[in-house]
């Protein structure tokens, strides 16, 4: 079992900046898979970012170069960094934990951060 807590989100002008946090309740380097998913209205959920085996970060094209994910071992935290932010960028945004086990891979979410971005 993993429990994902996260914090960070909320409303910001475009071009502005926000940082996400999701805590998990057990040491990262048991999760094989961590990272941000998102869904805005009407749409279906999205990878953002991900850290995959090893150090591997894998990043949706529509956030390359202004999106940063980046971890704190220590912390058991994940933290997605959110520069020059747009109004498409406005959606509630999902921490997920992927573990590997005998049965297959087991999925972990999080309640979810909503982030608005408008003038």
């Amino acid at each position: 079992q993993v429990q994902l807590v996260e914090s960070g989100g909320g409303l910001v002008q475009p071009g502005g900046s926000l940082r996400l946090s999701c805590a998990a309740s057990r040491s990262i380097f048991s999760i094989n898979a961590m990272g941000w998913y998102r869904q805005a209205p009407g749409e279906q959920r999205e990878l953002v970012a991900v850290f995959t085996s090893g150090s591997n970060t894998n990043y949706a094209d529509s956030v390359k170069g202004r999106f940063t994910l980046s971890r704190d071992n220590a912390k058991n935290t994940v933290y997605l960094q959110m520069n020059s932010l747009k109004p498409e960028d406005t959606a509630v945004y999902y921490c997920n934990a992927k573990v590997l086990a005998r049965v297959g891979v087991m999925d972990y979410w999080g309640k979810g951060t909503l982030v608005t971005v408008s003038s």
